[in-house]
């Protein structure tokens, strides 16, 4: 039983093998190469902009651009606002009154956690001030798109049940868009070229948008 098994075996390796010269050989025959072409690397362009193709030669010259004034204000921007988005998750417990938005608070406090502790590193790696999270706008006066003041804080903080759902609700979604806001920031001011800054850049967008579209969708259940 074993040796007829075995036979099997060998005669399809042996079949295999002989289709797998043959398709080489009609490639040879036909004057093309069997080995598979090279990647195409693509230079994204920005948000809502289509990419460009780069040429052999001109991929062989790329060097990762260094980040520039831009990139650095945006991460150093990003943190307190991020800081502030888990302040408000935090106020969660023993307010709310729905059993979605918990499960809400839960996810955008586990995500922006884990994006301050990113912009931290990638600010210590390229010699930059840290900024504490609760750290005013750096290089300004007022607050940064999106975030809350003492006041609405303070309503926040205040409210209890169905109400406080609500508010957390609205609240968020406007902290959320000015994220958005703050990234089209950076790239209208010639940030974003640095292959980590862009790519940090463009989660922030999609992960916002995500997320503002769910509690949109939560909203009108409240």
């Amino acid at each position: 039983m074993f040796r007829s098994r075995r036979f099997v075996i060998v005669a399809v390796t042996v079949a295999l093998g002989l289709g797998t010269a043959l398709v080489i050989g009609l490639a040879i025959a036909g004057g093309r190469d069997p080995a598979p072409a090279g990647p195409r690397i693509v230079q994204p362009g920005a948000p809502g902009q289509s990419g460009r193709t780069l040429s052999e030669d001109e991929a062989r010259a790329l060097t990762p651009p260094a980040p520039t004034a831009a990139d650095i204000l945006f991460v150093q921007r990003m943190i307190p606002h991020h800081a502030q988005a888990l302040e408000m998750t935090a106020l969660v417990p023993g307010r709310s009154a729905s059993p979605e938005v918990p499960v809400l608070a839960q996810r955008i406090e586990t995500s922006q956690r884990d994006e301050i502790v990113q912009l931290e590193r990638w600010l210590r790696e390229r010699g930059q001030t840290v900024p504490t999270p609760h750290a005013s706008h750096p290089g300004h006066s007022t607050l940064m798109p999106g975030m809350l003041d003492d006041t609405q804080l303070a309503a926040l903080e205040r409210a209890r049940g169905a109400e406080f759902d609500r508010l957390f609700v609205d609240l968020m979604i406007r902290h959320h868009q000015g994220a958005l806001v703050m990234v089209q920031e950076l790239y209208a001011t010639g940030g974003g070229l640095e292959p980590a800054s862009d790519r940090f850049a463009r989660e922030v967008e999609a992960d916002q948008r995500i997320e503002i579209t769910r509690m949109e969708q939560l909203r009108t259940r409240l």
